[in-house]
């Protein structure tokens, strides 16, 4: 080993001799144990109607369109009228989560169930939502498969007000206190856990903004106010 190799390691251990006195996994267990926090803006430390407000905002100023509405019966009028508007067809595929809402009030074409790489709508609920970006917070489940929040041109997404979170660290104490504190490293955490921030986009080409390179060219968040089934 050579001599600058042997510095830096023991200045890294030096650093860390708390953690390093157990293994890596124990340490690992240590530090989600503590989830200590970075530095938090301000920006997002709200009261919920200003939260919601700055969420919006953010949301729209990258392409996403956002719309209230009061209850989770509303949302198949809203859903019906937003595919009407932007002359999409009206054929969606819904999380499992949202199958039980009142479909039957529209004429959408409605399926449940993963996104097959076949349709164009997809209908999802989300976990949290983070106001200082305007980002959405999804985790997979059989409940929230992730392929419909990819696969469809189209993700119309569902977020409870009262799940629109000042910052980062306040949804994963959430995802935290969902799974349980006391749970090990490899247990608490969902499969995938993804931060949506307006449609998919890229500037590779020619620093051409393009929407839709790698998933949904449009993103429709509808906040609730009231609580999902």
């Amino acid at each position: 080993m050579t001599d600058s190799r042997q510095y830096i390691l023991e200045r890294v251990r030096a650093a860390k001799k708390d953690m390093l006195a157990a293994t890596d996994t124990q340490a690992a267990e240590i530090h989600l144990q503590d989830h200590p926090a970075n530095l938090i803006p301000k920006r997002g430390s709200l009261d919920r109607e200003s939260r919601i407000a700055l969420f919006k905002d953010e949301a729209e100023k990258v392409n996403a369109s956002v719309v209230r509405i009061g209850t989770a019966d509303q949302i198949p009028q809203e859903v019906t009228r937003f595919l009407k508007n932007a002359n999409i067809a009206p054929k969606i595929k819904a999380a499992p989560r949202l199958k039980d809402l009142p479909w039957s009030t529209t004429l959408l074409d409605v399926d449940s169930g993963i996104a097959d790489g076949e349709d164009a709508v997809s209908v999802t609920s989300m976990f949290a939502a983070v106001a200082e970006t305007g980002t959405l917070v999804v985790h997979s489940g059989p409940d929230t498969p992730t392929t419909l929040n990819f696969l469809p041109l189209t993700n119309i997404a569902v977020i409870e007000a009262s799940k629109i979170y000042g910052n980062y660290e306040e949804a994963f104490k959430q995802l935290r206190g969902k799974n349980g504190e006391d749970a090990g490293l490899m247990d608490y955490m969902p499969r995938t856990l993804n931060f949506i921030t307006g449609p998919s986009r890229s500037g590779d080409i020619e620093q051409t903004l393009l929407l839709g390179a790698h998933g949904p060219q449009r993103l429709h968040i509808i906040i609730i106010d009231d609580e999902l089934p």
